[in-house]
């Protein structure tokens, strides 16, 4: 058997996506402190190692099943740690429920700790989780990146850090939302010629590239515009404007799929980018949240 090393196995994790699911815990602490709520902070760092080894989970299971399709081929774009033959599926497999089990039992830990609140949230996250394969090749994957990675963890980022839910969480959980499905929005306009061939259905497909690729300009650009929108509305304070420092990347992002959604080569690098923009996206508004804590 073929000897991996620990940069390997990391790499397999797809690494470059974890803010997909690490900065909308850290932005509900943010929005949350800047509210004068009282944390608990072991609990914010459990959420946040918890929710981010869930989402490598979700990673290797969606590389396992992708391959075993025949979604994923040596000409694909994406992961490449099975189409390459560097590993063998059984081993992501296995990864992927070691992974998991870990992120379980932090789970448990925090549930212990905190309530039965806590359980359904993360039952709902699981069943996402598990059914994520089959809701991609069916025209659900946006639904279910919404949910998994933006409505879920803020609410319950919320509860396990200070105790109760505080719904108006969600008016972080859009914008964040947004970014982070048009990071997989990319990857499926990308993706629509061998997702076809694989016989799977999305909803860049259903959609049509043009209008694919107007959908993910949309979900780069109005998050800003949204916190804009907050500001004024006064529900957020007007530190949480330095987003727009963000509009650079995202309005060339949108150029870039707009303009080359035809062609594959063009966008093919887009999910990487837009994981970008939503990390840059996510650590200023949090820095906004935190700086309004003490001067707004």
């Amino acid at each position: 058997m073929k000897k991996h090393t620990l940069k390997d196995w990391f790499l397999a994790t797809r690494p470059w996506s974890f803010p997909a699911s690490a900065m909308p815990i850290v932005v509900t602490i943010a929005y949350l402190f800047s509210k004068d709520a009282d944390i608990n902070w072991l609990m914010a760092v459990l959420a946040l190692v918890g929710v981010v080894l869930f989402h490598t989970s979700g990673n290797l299971w969606s590389d396992y099943f992708d391959f075993k399709k025949k979604v994923d081929d040596v000409n694909t774009f994406g992961a490449t740690s099975l189409t390459t033959g560097q590993f063998q599926p059984h081993e992501i497999r296995n990864f992927a429920l070691g992974v998991l089990v870990v992120s379980v039992l932090i789970g448990l830990t925090i549930l212990y700790f905190t309530g039965l609140t806590v359980l359904w949230i993360g039952l709902a996250g699981a069943l996402l989780m598990l059914l994520y394969p089959q809701m991609k090749y069916n025209a659900l994957g946006d639904l279910a990146i919404i949910m998994t990675f933006a409505f879920l963890p803020t609410i319950g980022t919320s509860f396990v850090t200070t105790g109760a839910i505080d719904w108006s969480v969600l008016y972080v959980a859009l914008p964040i939302g947004l970014v982070t499905d048009a990071i997989l929005h990319s990857n499926n306009t990308r993706d629509m010629i061998t997702d076809k061939q694989a016989g799977i259905i999305t909803m860049a497909m259903c959609m049509g590239k043009k209008s694919a690729a107007w959908l993910y300009g949309f979900e780069v650009t109005y998050p800003a515009i949204w916190v804009g929108a907050m500001v004024v509305g006064g529900i957020f304070s007007w530190p949480t404007l330095l987003v727009v420092l963000t509009i650079p990347m995202s309005s060339k992002c949108a150029k870039t799929m707009l303009e080359g959604y035809n062609d594959t080569n063009t966008i093919a690098a887009l999910d990487m980018r837009t994981a970008q923009l939503q990390t840059a996206f996510s650590l200023l508004l949090s820095v906004g949240f935190v700086v309004s804590k003490f001067i707004a």
